[in-house]
C-alpha cells in the first residue's frame, strides 16, 4: 500500500517495448485525428483523455461550415489549449479554389483560430502552379501546410513518380508534411487494394523515391494498417485519419502495449 508521497507513473515502472516515443511538440511520430462531429463535451473528455498523444486535430471534409461560429470557435480554441493544431479538411479549400475565394476562405479560417490548412486537389484538378500558389500563399498567412497527394475516386491511377513530384515540389513550397491519401475508409484509395491491404510494392517504391519518407503522414484508419505501418517504420511514424475512439489504441499499437506488435519484439522460439 501506498504511504504518502506522489504515485508512480505506470511509465515509471514499465518499459515501453517498442521503445520511448518522441514528445510533444513533435515533428515525427505525429497523430492526426479526423472528426466527423465530435460535441463539444466529447472533444473535451477526448482531450483530456488522451491530448498527449494528438497533434493534429481535423475537422472532416467541410463540416467547418456546417458548425454555429460559437460552438466552432469554442472547438478551435479547446484543441489548441491543449498544444494541438487544428484544421478544416482538405475538401472544403477545393471548394473555395472552385468558386475563386481562396485568400478569403484563409482569411477566414485564421480569424476563427484554426492553425493548420490541407490543401488537397483529391476532387478537383489543380495544376502544379495552383497548387503551388495555395501552399505558399497560406504558408505566408501563418499557417501550418499540411499538403496531400493522391485521388479520392479509385479509378484514378496512384502513379508512384507524379506522387514524388508532388511531395518534392509541395516541401519546397512550404508544407511542413505531406499527407498519402488514404480517406476515412483506407480502402480502394492510394496504396491501399479493396480490402485495405497495403500494397507494400507501391510504399517501397514511394518510400525509395523519396530523400526523407519522415515528411510523410499516411492515412491509415484500418488497425491492421497502422500496424504494418509501426512494423515497417518503427513507433515514431507519422499516422493519420485515426478515429477519435481509436487514439489510445493507436499509441498502445505504437509502444507495443498490444499484443499486435508486442509480438515482433519476442525472442524467436
Amino acid at each position: 500500500m501506498t504511504t504518502g508521497g506522489a504515485k508512480k507513473t505506470w511509465q515509471e515502472l514499465i518499459t515501453f517495448p517498442l521503445g520511448n516515443r518522441m514528445e510533444k511538440p513533435r515533428t515525427s511520430g505525429l497523430t492526426m485525428l479526423i472528426d466527423k462531429g465530435l460535441g463539444l463535451g466529447e472533444i473535451r473528455d477526448l482531450l483530456n483523455l488522451a491530448g498527449d498523444y494528438i497533434d493534429f486535430v481535423k475537422l472532416g471534409f467541410g463540416t467547418s461550415a456546417l458548425y454555429s461560429n460559437h460552438v466552432l470557435e469554442e472547438k478551435i480554441h479547446l484543441v489548441t489549449s491543449h498544444g494541438i493544431d487544428i484544421y478544416p479538411g482538405g475538401t472544403f479549400l477545393e471548394v473555395a479554389i472552385l468558386q475563386d475565394k481562396l485568400r478569403e476562405y484563409l482569411a477566414m479560417a485564421r480569424d476563427f483560430g484554426f492553425t493548420a490548412v490541407e490543401v488537397s486537389d483529391g476532387t478537383i484538378d489543380l495544376s502544379l502552379e495552383a497548387r503551388a500558389e495555395a501552399i505558399n500563399l497560406a504558408a505566408d498567412m501563418g499557417f501550418k501546410v499540411l499538403s496531400e497527394v493522391g485521388k479520392k475516386d479509385p479509378n484514378d491511377e496512384f502513379e508512384i513518380k507524379d506522387i514524388v513530384q508532388l511531395v518534392n515540389q509541395d516541401l519546397a513550397n512550404g508544407s511542413s508534411h505531406v499527407i498519402v491519401e488514404g480517406r476515412e475508409s483506407g480502402k480502394s484509395v492510394g496504396l491501399y487494394d479493396q480490402h485495405g491491404n497495403i500494397i507494400m510494392s507501391d510504399l517501397e517504391e514511394l518510400v525509395y523515391s523519396l530523400p526523407n519518407a519522415s515528411s510523410l503522414i499516411w492515412e491509415a484508419p484500418i488497425k491492421e494498417q497502422q500496424q504494418e505501418l509501426i512494423i515497417r517504420f518503427g513507433p515514431n511514424v507519422n499516422i493519420g485519419n485515426v478515429n477519435p475512439h481509436e487514439v489510445l489504441a493507436l499509441e498502445s499499437l505504437r509502444v507495443g502495449l498490444r499484443a499486435d506488435t508486442l509480438k515482433t519484439v519476442l525472442p524467436r522460439k
